[in-house]
Protein backbone atom coordinates (compact mmCIF):
# COMPACT_ATOMS: atom_id res chain seq x y z
CA UNK A 1 0.00 0.00 0.00
CA UNK A 2 3.21 2.37 0.91
CA UNK A 3 4.72 1.47 -2.43
CA UNK A 4 0.97 2.47 -4.11
CA UNK A 5 1.46 5.46 -2.77
CA UNK A 6 4.32 6.47 -2.78
CA UNK A 7 3.90 5.91 -6.56
CA UNK A 8 1.32 7.94 -6.77
CA UNK A 9 3.06 10.78 -5.37
CA UNK A 10 5.99 10.14 -7.95
CA UNK A 11 3.32 10.45 -10.70
CA UNK A 12 1.93 13.82 -9.65
CA UNK A 13 5.23 15.08 -8.57
CA UNK A 14 5.87 14.20 -12.74
CA UNK A 15 3.25 15.80 -14.08
CA UNK A 16 3.25 18.70 -11.90
CA UNK A 17 7.05 19.32 -12.52
CA UNK A 18 5.90 18.55 -16.53
CA UNK A 19 3.10 21.54 -16.20
CA UNK A 20 6.03 24.05 -14.48
CA UNK A 21 8.67 22.98 -16.79
CA UNK A 22 5.66 24.09 -20.20
CA UNK A 23 4.78 27.10 -18.33
CA UNK A 24 8.73 28.25 -17.99
CA UNK A 25 9.28 26.95 -21.87
CA UNK A 26 5.86 29.05 -22.80
CA UNK A 27 7.21 32.40 -20.56
CA UNK A 28 10.38 32.10 -22.68
CA UNK A 29 8.63 32.40 -25.95
CA UNK A 30 8.60 35.59 -27.70
CA UNK A 31 5.41 37.11 -27.81
CA UNK A 32 3.97 37.22 -31.30
CA UNK A 33 3.40 41.09 -32.63
CA UNK A 34 -0.09 40.71 -33.63
CA UNK A 35 0.15 44.50 -35.41
CA UNK A 36 2.83 43.33 -37.77
CA UNK A 37 3.85 47.08 -38.13
CA UNK A 38 4.37 49.83 -36.32
CA UNK A 39 1.47 50.87 -34.07
CA UNK A 40 0.32 54.50 -34.45
CA UNK A 41 -2.55 53.50 -31.66
CA UNK A 42 0.50 53.72 -29.08
CA UNK A 43 1.35 56.33 -26.83
CA UNK A 44 3.35 59.08 -28.83
CA UNK A 45 5.22 60.76 -25.92
CA UNK A 46 5.06 60.16 -22.50
CA UNK A 47 2.01 60.74 -22.06
CA UNK A 48 -0.99 58.85 -23.73
CA UNK A 49 -3.20 59.65 -26.38
CA UNK A 50 -5.99 62.59 -25.48
CA UNK A 51 -8.67 60.58 -26.84
CA UNK A 52 -11.89 62.99 -27.10
CA UNK A 53 -15.00 60.47 -25.92
CA UNK A 54 -17.68 61.52 -28.95
CA UNK A 55 -15.06 65.21 -29.18
CA UNK A 56 -15.46 65.54 -25.53
CA UNK A 57 -19.55 65.45 -24.99
CA UNK A 58 -19.63 66.74 -21.92
CA UNK A 59 -18.14 70.00 -23.30
CA UNK A 60 -20.14 70.13 -26.11
CA UNK A 61 -22.99 68.19 -28.19
CA UNK A 62 -22.16 64.67 -28.30
CA UNK A 63 -20.64 63.32 -32.00
CA UNK A 64 -20.50 66.52 -33.43
CA UNK A 65 -18.07 68.30 -35.66
CA UNK A 66 -18.33 71.36 -33.04
CA UNK A 67 -17.41 68.98 -30.31
CA UNK A 68 -14.39 67.54 -32.33
CA UNK A 69 -13.25 71.20 -33.06
CA UNK A 70 -13.32 71.94 -29.17
CA UNK A 71 -11.23 68.93 -28.61
CA UNK A 72 -8.59 70.12 -31.26
CA UNK A 73 -8.28 73.42 -29.64
CA UNK A 74 -7.35 71.61 -26.62
CA UNK A 75 -4.58 69.38 -27.89
CA UNK A 76 -4.34 69.40 -31.50
CA UNK A 77 -2.82 66.13 -31.94
CA UNK A 78 -5.61 64.49 -30.11
CA UNK A 79 -7.22 61.24 -31.20
CA UNK A 80 -10.84 61.07 -31.62
CA UNK A 81 -13.39 58.74 -30.92
CA UNK A 82 -16.90 58.59 -32.44
CA UNK A 83 -19.43 56.26 -33.37
CA UNK A 84 -21.68 55.58 -36.92
CA UNK A 85 -24.65 54.98 -38.25
CA UNK A 86 -25.23 54.66 -42.57
CA UNK A 87 -28.40 56.52 -43.49
CA UNK A 88 -31.10 55.41 -46.22
CA UNK A 89 -29.56 57.13 -48.83
CA UNK A 90 -25.74 55.69 -47.93
CA UNK A 91 -23.79 58.13 -45.73
CA UNK A 92 -22.17 57.36 -42.53
CA UNK A 93 -22.76 59.84 -40.23
CA UNK A 94 -21.90 60.41 -36.13
CA UNK A 95 -24.00 59.38 -33.66
CA UNK A 96 -23.92 57.27 -30.30
CA UNK A 97 -27.42 55.82 -31.42
CA UNK A 98 -28.77 54.16 -34.10
CA UNK A 99 -32.15 56.34 -33.54
CA UNK A 100 -32.07 60.30 -33.68
CA UNK A 101 -34.72 59.95 -30.81
CA UNK A 102 -31.97 60.95 -27.68
CA UNK A 103 -29.97 63.42 -29.41
CA UNK A 104 -31.89 65.45 -31.29
CA UNK A 105 -35.43 67.15 -32.20
CA UNK A 106 -36.30 64.76 -34.26
CA UNK A 107 -36.89 60.67 -33.85
CA UNK A 108 -36.88 57.62 -36.05
CA UNK A 109 -34.14 55.05 -37.07
CA UNK A 110 -31.16 56.68 -38.45
CA UNK A 111 -31.10 53.70 -41.15
CA UNK A 112 -35.03 55.34 -42.22
CA UNK A 113 -33.56 58.96 -42.73
CA UNK A 114 -31.97 60.37 -45.84
CA UNK A 115 -28.82 62.41 -44.45
CA UNK A 116 -29.87 64.94 -47.09
CA UNK A 117 -33.20 64.98 -45.42
CA UNK A 118 -31.61 65.64 -41.98
CA UNK A 119 -29.65 68.42 -43.43
CA UNK A 120 -32.24 70.30 -45.54
CA UNK A 121 -34.72 70.06 -42.23
CA UNK A 122 -31.79 71.50 -40.10
CA UNK A 123 -32.50 68.28 -37.42
CA UNK A 124 -30.53 69.63 -34.08
CA UNK A 125 -27.93 67.19 -32.73
CA UNK A 126 -27.49 68.89 -29.38
CA UNK A 127 -29.97 67.16 -27.43
CA UNK A 128 -30.30 65.21 -24.39
CA UNK A 129 -33.87 63.57 -24.33
CA UNK A 130 -34.46 60.64 -22.16
CA UNK A 131 -35.15 57.13 -24.20
CA UNK A 132 -36.02 54.08 -23.26
CA UNK A 133 -32.40 51.84 -22.64
CA UNK A 134 -33.45 49.18 -24.68
CA UNK A 135 -34.71 50.69 -27.63
CA UNK A 136 -32.90 54.43 -27.59
CA UNK A 137 -36.48 55.56 -28.74
CA UNK A 138 -38.01 58.88 -27.21
CA UNK A 139 -40.11 58.17 -23.92
CA UNK A 140 -43.40 59.02 -24.73
CA UNK A 141 -44.78 62.72 -23.17
CA UNK A 142 -41.19 63.23 -21.80
CA UNK A 143 -40.27 66.43 -22.15
CA UNK A 144 -36.71 67.36 -24.68
CA UNK A 145 -33.72 68.62 -23.37
CA UNK A 146 -31.44 70.59 -24.43
CA UNK A 147 -27.37 69.81 -24.12
CA UNK A 148 -25.44 72.07 -21.19
CA UNK A 149 -21.89 72.22 -20.56
CA UNK A 150 -20.48 71.41 -17.22
CA UNK A 151 -21.48 75.05 -16.23
CA UNK A 152 -25.15 74.28 -16.59
CA UNK A 153 -24.94 76.55 -20.00
CA UNK A 154 -26.45 76.16 -23.44
CA UNK A 155 -23.92 76.27 -26.26
CA UNK A 156 -24.16 77.03 -30.00
CA UNK A 157 -21.99 76.32 -32.57
CA UNK A 158 -20.47 80.12 -32.16
CA UNK A 159 -18.91 78.61 -29.09
CA UNK A 160 -16.27 76.73 -29.95
CA UNK A 161 -12.71 78.01 -30.34
CA UNK A 162 -11.99 77.02 -34.38
CA UNK A 163 -8.94 77.14 -35.62
CA UNK A 164 -7.77 79.90 -38.24
CA UNK A 165 -9.91 79.64 -41.09
CA UNK A 166 -12.69 77.81 -39.89
CA UNK A 167 -15.97 79.21 -39.47
CA UNK A 168 -19.40 77.70 -37.91
CA UNK A 169 -21.45 75.87 -40.15
CA UNK A 170 -24.96 76.87 -38.20
CA UNK A 171 -25.69 79.84 -35.77
CA UNK A 172 -27.42 78.14 -33.69
CA UNK A 173 -28.01 74.19 -35.05
CA UNK A 174 -25.58 71.43 -34.85
CA UNK A 175 -26.32 69.77 -38.09
CA UNK A 176 -25.94 66.57 -38.45
CA UNK A 177 -22.03 65.39 -39.32
CA UNK A 178 -20.58 62.83 -41.27
CA UNK A 179 -17.69 60.55 -41.06
CA UNK A 180 -16.15 61.91 -44.41
CA UNK A 181 -16.47 65.52 -42.80
CA UNK A 182 -14.44 64.29 -39.32
CA UNK A 183 -11.92 62.44 -41.88
CA UNK A 184 -11.21 65.37 -44.42
CA UNK A 185 -11.47 68.50 -41.46
CA UNK A 186 -8.73 66.33 -39.21
CA UNK A 187 -6.55 64.89 -42.00
CA UNK A 188 -3.69 64.20 -39.54
CA UNK A 189 -5.38 63.61 -36.60
CA UNK A 190 -5.92 59.52 -35.36
CA UNK A 191 -9.49 58.29 -35.04
CA UNK A 192 -11.57 55.58 -33.67
CA UNK A 193 -14.64 54.86 -35.17
CA UNK A 194 -17.29 52.42 -33.42
CA UNK A 195 -19.65 50.75 -35.95
CA UNK A 196 -23.16 50.70 -34.23
CA UNK A 197 -25.40 49.30 -36.58
CA UNK A 198 -25.48 45.11 -36.05
CA UNK A 199 -26.36 42.42 -39.08
CA UNK A 200 -26.21 43.19 -42.41
CA UNK A 201 -27.21 46.92 -41.82
CA UNK A 202 -23.93 47.06 -39.23
CA UNK A 203 -22.10 45.13 -42.61
CA UNK A 204 -23.51 47.50 -44.58
CA UNK A 205 -22.19 50.60 -42.73
CA UNK A 206 -18.60 48.75 -42.42
CA UNK A 207 -18.44 48.67 -45.73
CA UNK A 208 -19.40 52.10 -46.61
CA UNK A 209 -16.42 53.16 -43.85
CA UNK A 210 -13.62 51.09 -45.37
CA UNK A 211 -14.87 52.67 -48.68
CA UNK A 212 -14.05 55.87 -46.89
CA UNK A 213 -10.87 55.24 -45.51
CA UNK A 214 -9.50 53.88 -49.15
CA UNK A 215 -10.84 56.84 -50.68
CA UNK A 216 -8.82 59.24 -48.14
CA UNK A 217 -5.78 57.34 -47.66
CA UNK A 218 -7.04 56.76 -43.96
CA UNK A 219 -6.46 53.25 -43.15
CA UNK A 220 -2.89 54.25 -41.05
CA UNK A 221 -4.55 56.81 -38.64
CA UNK A 222 -8.13 54.85 -38.34
CA UNK A 223 -8.74 52.09 -35.78
CA UNK A 224 -12.48 50.71 -36.06
CA UNK A 225 -14.52 49.20 -33.25
CA UNK A 226 -17.87 47.10 -32.62
CA UNK A 227 -19.60 45.49 -30.00
CA UNK A 228 -21.20 43.04 -32.11
CA UNK A 229 -19.53 39.82 -33.11
CA UNK A 230 -20.55 39.96 -36.54
CA UNK A 231 -18.78 42.62 -37.45
CA UNK A 232 -16.04 41.72 -35.35
CA UNK A 233 -15.83 38.63 -37.65
CA UNK A 234 -16.53 40.55 -40.59
CA UNK A 235 -13.32 42.70 -39.48
CA UNK A 236 -11.21 39.33 -39.53
CA UNK A 237 -12.77 37.83 -42.42
CA UNK A 238 -11.82 41.38 -44.69
CA UNK A 239 -8.48 40.99 -43.40
CA UNK A 240 -7.97 37.74 -44.00
CA UNK A 241 -9.52 37.63 -47.49
CA UNK A 242 -6.67 40.74 -48.27
CA UNK A 243 -9.78 43.04 -48.78
CA UNK A 244 -7.62 45.82 -47.19
CA UNK A 245 -4.93 47.05 -46.72
CA UNK A 246 -2.04 45.88 -43.94
CA UNK A 247 -2.51 49.05 -42.56
CA UNK A 248 -5.34 48.06 -41.50
CA UNK A 249 -6.73 48.31 -37.56
CA UNK A 250 -9.36 47.05 -35.60
CA UNK A 251 -9.82 46.63 -31.99
CA UNK A 252 -11.70 43.46 -30.54
CA UNK A 253 -15.30 43.04 -29.31
CA UNK A 254 -15.98 42.02 -25.44
CA UNK A 255 -15.37 38.16 -26.86
CA UNK A 256 -12.08 39.32 -28.07
CA UNK A 257 -10.97 41.31 -25.07
CA UNK A 258 -11.88 38.20 -22.46
CA UNK A 259 -10.09 35.79 -24.46
CA UNK A 260 -6.89 37.52 -24.34
CA UNK A 261 -7.17 38.46 -20.37
CA UNK A 262 -8.03 34.94 -19.59
CA UNK A 263 -4.83 33.90 -21.90
CA UNK A 264 -2.51 36.56 -20.07
CA UNK A 265 -4.23 35.40 -16.59
CA UNK A 266 -3.00 31.48 -17.79
CA UNK A 267 0.32 32.57 -18.94
CA UNK A 268 -0.50 30.88 -22.24
CA UNK A 269 -1.22 34.69 -24.04
CA UNK A 270 1.60 33.39 -26.71
CA UNK A 271 -1.52 31.45 -28.66
CA UNK A 272 -3.56 34.56 -28.72
CA UNK A 273 -3.53 35.01 -32.56
CA UNK A 274 -5.78 38.11 -33.55
CA UNK A 275 -4.20 40.11 -35.86
CA UNK A 276 -5.53 43.49 -34.27
CA UNK A 277 -4.14 46.59 -32.79
CA UNK A 278 -5.10 48.38 -29.66
CA UNK A 279 -7.48 47.09 -26.73
CA UNK A 280 -10.15 49.53 -25.68
CA UNK A 281 -11.22 48.46 -22.11
CA UNK A 282 -12.90 49.79 -18.96
CA UNK A 283 -10.76 50.03 -15.83
CA UNK A 284 -12.91 47.01 -14.40
CA UNK A 285 -15.05 44.78 -15.43
CA UNK A 286 -16.80 41.59 -13.60
CA UNK A 287 -14.67 42.38 -10.25
CA UNK A 288 -11.77 42.54 -12.55
CA UNK A 289 -9.12 44.94 -12.15
CA UNK A 290 -7.70 45.42 -16.06
CA UNK A 291 -6.10 48.64 -14.85
CA UNK A 292 -2.46 47.40 -14.18
CA UNK A 293 0.63 47.71 -15.14
CA UNK A 294 1.29 43.73 -15.78
CA UNK A 295 -1.77 43.98 -18.63
CA UNK A 296 -0.37 47.17 -20.17
CA UNK A 297 2.87 45.75 -20.11
CA UNK A 298 1.77 42.32 -21.60
CA UNK A 299 -0.17 43.61 -24.14
CA UNK A 300 2.85 45.80 -25.44
CA UNK A 301 4.61 42.80 -25.24
CA UNK A 302 2.33 41.91 -29.04
CA UNK A 303 2.81 45.51 -30.30
CA UNK A 304 -0.96 46.03 -28.77
CA UNK A 305 -1.58 49.36 -27.56
CA UNK A 306 -4.46 49.29 -24.62
CA UNK A 307 -6.88 52.05 -24.49
CA UNK A 308 -9.23 52.81 -20.98
CA UNK A 309 -12.40 54.31 -21.55
CA UNK A 310 -14.35 56.32 -20.34
CA UNK A 311 -12.25 58.32 -17.78
CA UNK A 312 -13.62 61.86 -16.34
CA UNK A 313 -11.58 61.36 -12.84
CA UNK A 314 -8.69 63.23 -12.49
CA UNK A 315 -7.06 60.37 -9.70
CA UNK A 316 -7.88 57.64 -12.36
CA UNK A 317 -6.35 59.59 -15.37
CA UNK A 318 -2.88 59.59 -12.64
CA UNK A 319 -3.23 56.26 -12.41
CA UNK A 320 -3.47 55.47 -16.14
CA UNK A 321 -0.89 57.65 -16.91
CA UNK A 322 1.02 55.56 -14.49
CA UNK A 323 1.08 52.18 -15.31
CA UNK A 324 1.73 53.02 -18.91
CA UNK A 325 -1.48 53.19 -20.73
CA UNK A 326 -1.36 54.21 -24.50
CA UNK A 327 -4.70 56.31 -24.64
CA UNK A 328 -7.41 57.57 -22.32
CA UNK A 329 -10.64 58.23 -23.37
CA UNK A 330 -12.69 61.02 -21.57
CA UNK A 331 -15.85 63.16 -21.98
CA UNK A 332 -13.40 66.25 -20.77
CA UNK A 333 -10.65 66.99 -23.24
CA UNK A 334 -9.58 70.20 -20.78
CA UNK A 335 -9.58 67.99 -17.89
CA UNK A 336 -7.44 65.54 -18.85
CA UNK A 337 -4.96 67.73 -20.46
CA UNK A 338 -5.11 69.78 -16.84
CA UNK A 339 -3.78 66.54 -15.81
CA UNK A 340 -1.22 66.05 -18.16
CA UNK A 341 -0.04 69.49 -17.29
CA UNK A 342 0.77 68.74 -13.91
CA UNK A 343 3.41 66.02 -15.60
CA UNK A 344 4.57 68.23 -18.32
CA UNK A 345 4.88 71.75 -16.04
Amino acid sequence: MATKKKKGLMITAIVLGAIVLIYAILALFPRPKNFALDNPMMKQSEMPLLIAHGGGNKEFPDNTLEAFYNAYSVDENVMMETDVSITKDGVVILSHDTTIDRKTNAVGEISEWNYADLIAQEVDFSYTNKTDSETDRLIEGSERKKFKNPDGVEVTPLDVEYPNGVTARHESVFLATTLEELITCFPKNRINVEIKQSGELGKRALAAVVELLEEHGAFDRVVLASFHNEIYDEFKRMQKAKEVPETFMYSPGTGGAVNFYVLYLLGLDVFFGDNMCVFQLPTEQYGFDLATKSLVDRAHAHNLAVHYWTINDKEEMRKLIEIGADGIMTDYPHRLQEVYDEYTA
